[in-house]
């Protein structure tokens, strides 16, 4: 999901599974040069231009305007990238927790005046070749942002976008579809006991099964308590029922009004035809209002407070006796102070990141508790920061401790400061950060200024960070006492600061059921039996809208013929240095230099395959050569933009039982920190620190921890990873690296008292995978920095060569695969094939502290270049778009839900699912309805569009030609896959659904992760973890 503020996680109009990259491309006149010519006070299309600014140091002019006759704010970002970007927020303060902010983002999306067909939303998904499309509610803020590289599809988007947020339907069915409804549970059926439905009303349920959420959520409503921040503005499960529609109507009233609206537009499309559009379509619409959405400051208290919540004890915890949580909170200023709040961001970062910090050495290290409080640090996200410290995985008993170390630790602080290096370290980490190029920068932007502008804090100042940091090295320079102040000032002196403490409550999840049943009982108890008529009635009548095939002719579309039809070839050279392939690849990377290294587990013994993830996430942060753990990660701070090394398993592209398996080192640098960056390479293959138990165990804590915590967010990739685990020799690898067997793993890793096993585990996975022998290296840099980056590898390779060793490899079915397809003689990767695999049917269980499930059924099908696997991946976006949403997500009341094809395997998922089973035979129903062929051409070309909105999605300057490096997937092998999918026609889709996706022809896993489930217990074809 798109990103979580430190304080509350932000409630998502759906779940986005395509991992997007975005890039951007230099234009002749540049779209920065024509912003320049703006002059202040001009008029254009109802705007006038307010300020001019140039910004060097992120590529792009910024225009900021306002809207003479509604008082509406803009700001143009013009930079020359081609991946455009709207965005309008709305300041949205409810006063109570009935979720109307959230329920109205999810209702506007349903339906407006000029394109009343239900959803228009998910229709425009499938109807335009967006890189990007949501909509989210913060605590005080709405935000609706899309983006694309085509300027056509950005006019269609923003028509049906702005009229959604101004003039929408608001239907109550609508209403009741996504916020609350009570119901029969068979909605045919008037005998079946009246239930709680609703996307919203569920989704919030599963976000409340989520701990990290719950005290999130607590903590924030304890330290502002006296206006819009102590209410839960995406809904607090037992309140949402509490919200009728006229509220909701009521509610749009009074904040969706051009007056308290903010509208964001980025990359190189020209700003007037923007403007034109929305006066147009929307704003000449308007009179100015005041619409009175000011969020007060919070009056400070006169002393501290103490407050304790209770949670769902997590049967994944590294140590079950553990699960209390500690954290100390303080209130900050105001965010609009652009300066103040660069100053205590740094500030925040000294103080708690990485282990050079004084609150990791005096918090984690002790290993008192397994990580950090799941809200730590510099929180920006509300009218007034915070800054939150304490931690996780501790026990009650030592609650004083916690305490008494964390005010020590801010008194340490205050006598001894923070060494030059670190902040130095720090502000090489923000140097980095702009240099970079991300391929969604509109959208970090819009998010990055959308608190402090929601404030009226200005947008442009905010992007203005190196006038921060020098006005930060100046007030050093004046006050070396600058930071120790400001630490005196607002945490020392700070009387307005809560400490809430969390531990777990055995029946927690046990009364938060019987509380949803109370709360049902007395809405039904206040039933006629002519209400409860009315109530089937509209169940029907919902089931029925529902049911009917819609008709979205009303909304615009780009067609086939609007996708180019060809890819642009991404050049690349493959050499060697000191016996190791290289592929260099020369990018626009704006002098940061990206080195990835590729090493293959062939030869290393099975039986240590479980430990390589923790081998991977410990190698880097463990110290080496000269460096202890903390000089190493000072170093790396220093001189790199990090440096981390990750579990690869590739899927060959043309065998299913053929796989590659590895891991990749992974570093980025300023071109000037070349030698530095190697350096640290050098010593982590050849002297890394792996006996240190101490660092060890807090490292295995961590993850451990991280992982438990994940599953309630990512339940469906654990279900996917696990469903697809006997169907292919990769799956079961992936099931092993990064499914619930690695989670479980972690566990007892963190439980063991004696850690000395893994310590000498760990030097026999080294020297199998940091092997010359076994490498494979990529650089992506500017052409002037190619030659230099060569011989500073060649010199890498020549300090690490002790390490290269021939060894055999553990399987024998070995296949070799040129490195360069056009090169047979060439460089090689070496795959291991399982001829001989056969897939097994397997159902699995894995009961969850959970009120909600997340299901997924896998089916093996055919590799990337087989002539079926186009149509397999139209048939999953389609089945998607035209059935599979409608039954999981507007019927069934889950988040999410749908089919997605990769890797061999055609995959079948729910997210925050309230149905189980009833879930599996609505992919069953999904497979029926392809094979009878009851889609039209339309349907068809609408996947086709959304196919290739993920297809032709930008990709970085420091990720090009990773395909190719990666899985040797060549540019003649991805036209040929584009030609694939624009051939994919009606009859082969329902051919591939019969052959593939039929009962008797198929090979398949299942798997639920949820709670308790009589069903299934009693039948015996599953397994119960």
């Amino acid at each position: 999901m798109f990103r979580q503020t430190k304080a509350a996680l932000q409630k998502l109009r759906y779940l986005n599974l395509n991992g997007q990259r975005h890039t951007w491309k230099l234009k002749s006149t540049s779209a920065r040069e024509r912003a320049v010519q703006y002059q202040p006070g001009q008029k254009i299309h109802g705007f006038t231009v307010r300020e001019v600014a140039v910004v060097p140091d992120l590529f792009l002019t910024a225009v900021k305007l306002t809207h003479d006759k509604t008082g509406a704010q803009y700001l143009h970002a013009a930079r020359d990238d081609s991946n455009n970007l709207f965005s309008v927020q709305l300041r949205t303060t409810p006063m109570d927790s009935t979720g109307v902010p959230h329920i109205l983002e999810h209702t506007v999306l349903c339906g407006s005046e000029k394109y009343p067909c239900r959803d228009p939303f998910f229709k425009m998904l499938t109807r335009s070749l967006s890189t990007f499309m949501n909509a989210f509610t913060a605590s005080d803020y709405t935000m609706y942002p899309f983006s694309t590289q085509n300027g056509k599809d950005f006019q269609n988007l923003l028509s049906v976008y702005l009229d959604a947020v101004f003039f929408p339907c608001l239907r109550e069915q609508d209403f009741r579809q996504e916020g609350w409804r009570l119901e029969n549970e068979n909605p045919t059926d008037p005998n079946t006991p009246l239930v709680f439905k609703g996307v919203v009303f569920n989704e919030m349920k599963g976000a409340f099964s989520d701990n990290e959420r719950v005290y999130a959520q607590h903590l924030q409503n304890k330290l502002y308590p006296d206006h819009t921040y102590s209410v839960v503005s995406g809904g607090e499960p037992l309140a949402i029922p509490d919200l009728t529609w006229e509220q909701l109507r009521q509610f749009h009233a009074t904040h969706y009004h051009p007056s308290n609206a903010r509208f964001f537009t980025y990359g190189d499309l020209p700003l007037e035809q923007h403007l034109q559009q929305i006066e147009e379509e929307a704003l000449s619409k308007f009179e100015r209002i005041n619409p009175n959405t000011e969020v007060p400051s919070q009056p400070h208290w006169s002393r501290p407070r103490e407050d304790h919540v209770t949670c769902s004890p997590d049967a994944l915890a590294p140590d079950p006796a553990r699960q209390n949580t500690l954290c100390v909170s303080y209130l900050l200023g105001d965010i609009t102070d652009t300066f103040e709040g660069f100053t205590l961001s740094l500030l925040s970062s000294l103080m708690i990141s990485g282990p050079n910090s004084p609150f990791y050495k005096a918090l984690i290290e002790p290993k008192i508790g397994t990580d950090f409080s799941s809200v730590v640090g510099y929180d920006g996200s509300t009218k007034e920061a915070s800054f939150s410290i304490g931690l996780q995985g501790m026990s009650a008993e030592d609650t004083e401790r916690v305490k008494q170390i964390i005010s020590q630790t801010i008194d340490d602080i205050i006598e001894n400061g923070f060494e030059e290096e670190r902040i130095e370290a720090l502000l090489h980490k923000i140097e980095i950060q702009m240099k970079h190029q991300s391929t969604n920068f509109g959208l970090s932007l819009a998010s990055y200024i959308a608190s402090s502008w929601n404030h009226d804090g200005d947008p442009v100042e905010l992007l203005q960070i190196n006038e921060s940091v020098s006005e930060f090295r100046q007030a050093l320079k004046e006050n070396p006492r600058f930071l120790q102040d400001k630490v005196k000032h607002y945490f020392k002196e700070n009387t307005h600061r809560l400490t809430l403490s969390m531990s777990p409550d055995e029946s927690y999840l046990e009364k938060q059921a019987q509380a949803e049943e109370e709360k049902l009982q007395k809405k039904i108890q206040a039933l006629s039996d002519g209400d409860r008529k009315e109530i089937y009635d509209k169940g029907l009548e919902l089931l029925d809208a529902q049911s009917k095939t819609q008709d979205a002719s009303c909304l615009p579309a780009l067609k086939v013929s609007d996708i180019e039809p060809t890819i642009p070839v991404t050049p690349v050279q493959i050499s060697t240095a000191g016996g190791v392939p290289v592929q260099y690849c020369e990018q626009p990377t704006n002098g940061l230099v990206y080195f990835r290294a590729m090493c293959s587990l062939n030869t290393m013994p099975e039986e240590l395959r479980l430990y390589v993830p923790l081998f991977c996430s410990v190698i880097t942060k463990m110290g080496c050569g000269a460096l202890d753990y903390r000089q190493q990660s000072q170093q790396m701070e220093l001189r790199t933009g990090g440096m981390s090394v990750s579990t690869q398993v590739i899927q060959d592209s043309t065998q299913l039982d053929m796989y590659e398996q590895g891991v990749l080192l992974n570093s980025s640098c300023l071109d000037r920190n070349l030698p530095h960056m190697f350096e640290l390479w050098s010593d982590i293959f050849n002297s890394p620190h792996l006996d240190d138990e101490e660092r060890l165990r807090v490292l295995v804590m961590m993850s451990a921890q991280e992982l438990a915590n994940g599953i309630s967010y990512s339940g469906h990739m654990y279900a996917m990873t696990r469903s697809s685990r006997h169907l292919t020799p990769a799956g079961d690898l992936r099931e092993t690296f990064s499914g619930m067997d690695q989670v479980k793993f972690m566990k007892r890793i963190a439980e063991m008292s004696d850690l000395s096993q893994v310590i000498r585990t760990l030097p026999r996975i080294k020297k199998h995978l940091l092997n010359p022998d076994n490498m494979r290296c990529a650089v992506n840099t500017t052409p002037q920095k190619m030659s230099d980056t060569a011989a500073q590898l060649e010199s890498f390779m020549k300090d690490v060569s002790e390490n290269r060793k021939e060894r055999k490899p553990v399987r024998s079915n070995i296949v070799e695969r040129p490195l360069d397809p056009r090169d047979d003689s060439g460089p090689s990767r070496k795959l291991i094939s399982e001829l001989n695999f056969s897939p097994c049917q397997m159902k699995t269980l894995f009961p969850m502290p959970f009120p909600v499930n997340f299901v997924s059924e896998s089916i093996r099908t055919v590799p990337f270049s087989h002539e079926d696997y186009a149509s397999l991946c139209v048939l999953a976006r389609m089945m998607t778009a035209k059935f599979l949403h409608g039954e999981i997500r507007e019927k069934g009341g889950a988040y999410g839900g749908g089919a997605r094809m990769g890797g061999g395997v055609f995959t079948f998922y729910s997210y925050r699912d309230p149905n189980s089973v009833q879930t599996l035979s609505a992919f069953r129903r999904g497979v029926d309805w392809a094979k009878s062929g009851q889609f039209t051409q339309q349907d068809i070309d609408e996947a086709k569009l959304s196919v290739f909105s993920a297809v032709d999605s930008p990709v970085a300057p420091s990720n090009k030609g990773m395909g190719l490096f990666l899985s040797g997937v060549t540019d003649e092998m991805k036209q040929s896959h584009r030609e694939r999918l624009f051939a994919v026609t009606h009859k082969n889709l329902v051919d591939v659904a019969e052959r593939y996706l039929g009962v008797g022809q198929r090979t398949c896993g299942v798997t639920i992760l949820g709670p308790e489930n009589d069903t299934i217990k009693k039948d015996p074809s599953w397994i119960v973890k």
